[in-house]
């Protein structure tokens, strides 16, 4: 269901929370753009608590967090020669809902990642970010009526293009059938990301 609202090749729902999700989606933008890119801009539209998370892990790895208008700065030469990706809140912090197809073209001819957070009920009514060229987008599973776990926060669904599959964090797990032929469940893909986040973070 994530994959058909957003539009997106793969996803899993292995992340803490929103936040979290956030900050695993701009350390697969630095690592995907070969550790040489360090800066990271956040739209402005962006959840206060998303940004908090983002900081905080942006120190572990160096990268260099940007804010504000997504549309006007990517019109800087400058900022796009060291950007490895971006982040976008849709529909953003106070409801507004924009069109990124054009960002998001900019900041692919940049090398850079378009990482979207999102609002899976929104998405039963607006163009699915996979459309108009997001490579990550994620959010939180409340809307699915997902219990806070144990007082909170509501775990986080990821979802990603086909080509970063392999970079996805988190694991995803199959339903197959063991030799009676009775219902099994087994790790069908563990990221090597995993590895790495614990390695530089720790």
């Amino acid at each position: 269901m994530v994959m058909s609202l957003t539009s997106m090749d793969i996803a899993n729902a292995s992340l803490l929370d929103e936040a979290t999700a956030a900050a695993e989606g701009m350390v697969m933008a630095y690592v995907a753009a070969g550790h040489k890119k360090r800066t990271f801009f956040v739209d402005s539209g962006v959840l206060p608590q998303t940004l908090a998370v983002l900081r905080t892990r942006a120190k572990g790895f160096d990268i260099h967090i940007l804010v504000g208008d997504a549309v006007a700065a990517l019109n800087d030469r400058a900022l796009l020669s060291d950007l490895c990706g971006v982040l976008l809140q849709y529909p953003d912090v106070n409801g507004d809902i924009k069109d990124f197809g054009s960002l998001a073209e900019s900041v692919h001819s940049a090398g850079g990642l378009v990482v979207c957070a999102t609002d899976l009920l929104a998405l039963t009514m607006l163009k699915p970010p996979g459309e108009w060229g997001a490579d990550i987008v994620f959010g939180n599973s409340a809307r699915f009526g997902v219990p806070a776990g144990y007082g909170g926060p509501h775990g986080a669904f990821f979802a990603v293009t086909d080509k970063l599959k392999r970079k996805m964090p988190g694991r995803l797990i199959g339903l197959s059938r063991d030799v009676t032929g009775k219902p099994a469940y087994r790790l069908a893909l563990q990221s090597e990301l995993v590895h790495l986040m614990t390695f530089n973070v720790y």
